[in-house]
């Protein structure tokens, strides 16, 4: 058995990856989205179309670890300053959209589809949950994830992942699996929620951030993706021993460092593994839909995601003119969030396990979720002249109003500390990011937030938030960065203006012509001012100051001139012994 098992899972990995591969850059090319791609390449390997993967029920249990990194990196979001800030709009606008969504939903199902009520729970309830994995990309890539309408979004969304959990426990407690007839009652599973999430709570406060910060001072980035890991899967299989929700345990190990120094480490860390196994998950989730029972109904299932678009667009978009948005607005809100997503696929197959409702039913709720899924983009596009707000005569649109750091400094030891505290001063929001624990720790005695992590690396800088950023200052002490490092931050970010202190005149030559807006020598303004206050000690004339300063630049700016044009440090060196007979080139 052993011998033939490793050729399979490698060639069903093969297979798998390089389907998943193609259908999603041919997705998103269309613009589609990736989700889709992942889930038609599912459909087209599994069993139904070519068959060339089997076993899809194993693969969709280990690739919901996907679905747990999610919760984690959603958890790592909740920072508790932005929580408090957003809380009507989560617990407002969230719970109303998912409640009045959901009931609707499920009457359409009921009395459309003749499915019995708790069956109708079951298929409506988790239909209201709106696609964290289509919404975000799209808010980011059109820049307004910072706006106002983009946190009304991500308010619906973080209460829709939120509402995971009771929705997971309403349909456990419908189940008429006798499996479950021995299980928990939901009254001491509550019990046990509460008592968990205390632990949780607990533990992240007198033992992960200990266990951090030893990890930070160690300087070993991937005993951080270990630390990481460990972490989410051991907060879900202490849930999973409990018999509670694992995406539970993982969310409020997230919340528990959403305010530390290693947020946004961690969530570049764990990013990659949460991409992958998500992916795996929708290739899963592919494989299993039954698509001859959809054959059947074709009828069926686009009338269903035409009544699920209809029904959540007008909702939310009730709900938004309540909540004081415009019309287009509450429009464009309804329309983004119009879709099914992809927890839907989970308490589908829960419902599914507890016999609420049969496999066919399963696939063919699953099929109007990708349905819906697949119109989102479309709709944007067409109606976007609807949604956009007219401009007065006269009157200039006013730009999106940005909440976030319009700036993100790389480093906040003497030389970032003073760049960020005149940002400040000046109510500039900032990010600071540095890999000093001890700094670190000092900054937040002083009421400054410092994350930890290694601002050069890209992945690293985007969950910073770089991509929105307008300014990207690297104030790191020694000469860390080189070339390559700034055009790849350039290329990435090309709407953010680069900062950069260079340790001396090597680090400025090598430099100077990168993509970097200003490279500024750490002791060069310094060392001129106390030129200048030598010289008003020895009593000189302050026009001889300002000319000796003069020249001293302009000799400067011709020397460092030709060292980059010659790539030659030694480059003037006659002309600087003849001019300065004690000089040098090193600063």
């Amino acid at each position: 058995m052993a011998e033939g098992t490793a050729p399979s899972l490698l060639r069903d990995g093969v297979v798998l990856l390089g389907f998943g591969l193609i259908f999603v850059l041919l997705f998103r090319r269309l613009g589609l989205g990736a989700t889709l791609g992942y889930l038609v390449a599912g459909a087209v390997v599994g069993p139904h179309v070519l068959g060339l993967v089997g076993d899809a029920e194993s693969k969709l249990g280990f690739a919901e670890l996907g679905i747990t990194l999610l919760l984690f990196i959603v958890g790592l979001e909740l920072n508790p300053s932005r929580l408090w800030k957003m809380k009507e709009e989560i617990f407002g606008l969230g719970l109303l959209q998912v409640a009045i969504c959901g009931l609707a939903i499920t009457a359409i199902v009921w009395i459309g589809a003749k499915f019995s009520l708790p069956a109708a729970l079951a298929l409506g309830l988790p239909l209201a949950l709106s696609s964290t994995a289509q919404v975000l990309p799209m808010l980011r890539s059109s820049g307004r994830m910072k706006t106002p309408f983009g946190e009304r979004a991500f308010s619906i969304l973080l209460f829709q992942d939120l509402s995971i959990v009771p929705l997971i426990t309403i349909v456990a407690a419908m189940s008429r699996n006798p499996a479950d007839a021995n299980a928990p009652p939901g009254w001491l599973l509550a019990i046990y929620t509460v008592l968990a999430v205390v632990g949780l709570v607990v533990a992240g406060r007198f033992l992960l951030r200990p266990f951090f910060r030893l990890i930070g001072n160690l300087g070993e980035r991937e005993m951080f993706v270990f630390a990481g890991l460990f972490t989410v899967i051991a907060s879900a299989a202490i849930m999973e021993w409990l018999g509670l929700s694992t995406a539970l345990g993982a969310f409020i190990a997230g919340v528990m460092l959403a305010d530390s120094p290693y947020r946004h480490e961690l969530e570049a860390d764990v990013e990659p593994f949460r991409s992958i196994l998500l992916g795996l998950f929708f290739l899963a989730v592919g494989m299993v839909l039954d698509l001859g029972a959809i054959a059947e109904r074709p009828v069926f299932v686009m009338a269903m995601a035409a009544a699920l678009i209809a029904t959540k667009t007008s909702v939310i978009m009730l709900i938004g003119m309540a909540f004081k948005m415009t019309w287009r607005q509450a429009f464009a809100l309804g329309l983004l969030l119009s879709q099914g997503g992809e927890f839907g696929f989970v308490l589908f197959a829960q419902a599914q396990a507890g016999l609420l409702i049969e496999p066919q039913a399963a696939s063919l709720f699953g099929a109007i979720i990708t349905l819906s899924m697949a119109t989102t983009p479309f709709l944007m596009g067409i109606t976007r002249r609807f949604r956009t707000e007219p401009i007065a005569e006269g009157q200039e649109r006013d730009g999106p109003k940005v909440d976030g750091a319009n700036a993100i400094i790389v480093g906040y030891g003497r030389f970032g500390q003073t760049v960020g505290q005149m940002l400040l001063a000046q109510d500039i929001p900032v990010t600071l990011i540095d890999t000093d624990i001890e700094m670190i720790d000092i900054a937040g005695e002083f009421g400054a937030k410092v994350y930890y992590g290694d601002g050069t690396r890209l992945d690293l800088l985007r969950q910073a938030g770089a991509s929105e950023a307008e300014i990207i200052c690297f104030c790191m002490d020694g000469d860390q960065l080189d070339p390559d490092t700034i055009e790849g931050v350039h290329e990435a970010f090309p709407d953010a203006a680069i900062y950069v202190r260079a340790f001396d005149r090597r680090a400025l030559v090598k430099l100077k012509n990168t993509s970097a807006t200003a490279v500024v020598r750490e002791v060069m303004e310094s060392a001129v001012k106390m030129a200048r206050l030598v010289m008003r000690g020895l009593e000189i004339a302050p026009a001889d100051i300002d000319r000796a300063e003069e020249q001293y630049r302009a000799r400067d700016k011709e020397r460092l001139q030709l060292q980059i044009d010659s790539g030659d440090m030694r480059a003037a060196r006659a002309e600087t012994a003849k001019r300065f007979p004690w000089g040098n080139d090193t600063q």
